[in-house]
């Protein structure tokens, strides 16, 4: 009986632990992403109303300058470098040219360990569709041909249109399979 009653404790400690370790797992970048989108959206805010105010180079294009306040994004990295430093993972700012969204600031790496800035995002992606319908994407992306667990979120102007993209993510670890969805 002592056997019995041993046996079904460990089964039951056991069963409890991998549901709880599972459910850790799979949360945890969700949570991450989401905690990391409220901090960039924060820290951008400090710096006051987004806007697009002329022109600026960025990776040799010619690109709209996007600004929080009088805080030009375009080629500083400053914001997106404190998100990192506090929340680990990778932050960017895409400003909206014409039907692109491009990376006018960001620490997404290329594979040469260059900032990504002046690449865009991908057209035929999850979260694009998502901006075009002026919803934020929470999910899995494929960003410069690596596996994200990402957030995306529409910048808005005072007007109320889409001037740009929030993106947050941290690299997928050993095909963690989650998609978080979309939000209105």
């Amino acid at each position: 009986m002592k056997k019995c009653m041993l046996a079904l404790f460990v089964s039951a400690f056991t069963a409890g632990f991998l549901i709880q370790f599972t459910t850790q797992a799979f949360a945890e970048p969700a949570e991450n992403v989401l905690a990391a989108m409220q901090l960039l959206k924060s820290k951008a805010a400090e710096a006051g109303a987004p806007s697009v105010n002329g022109e600026e180079a960025v990776a040799g294009r010619n690109l709209p300058a996007l600004y929080f306040g009088a805080t030009k994004m375009n080629n500083n990295f400053i914001l997106v470098d404190e998100v990192q430093k506090q929340v680990s993972g990778t932050a960017t700012i895409f400003v909206k040219s014409g039907d692109e969204f491009v990376r006018v600031s960001t620490n997404v790496k290329k594979d040469d360990g260059s900032r990504a800035i002046g690449t865009i995002l991908d057209p035929k992606g999850k979260a694009i569709a998502a901006i075009a319908k002026g919803e934020s994407y929470f999910g899995e992306a494929d960003i410069l041909g690596k596996p994200y667990v990402a957030g995306y979120e529409p910048i808005r102007d005072a007007s109320n249109n889409v001037i740009g993209i929030y993106y947050v993510g941290y690299l997928k670890s050993n095909g963690s399979d989650l998609t978080v969805g979309r939000r209105p």
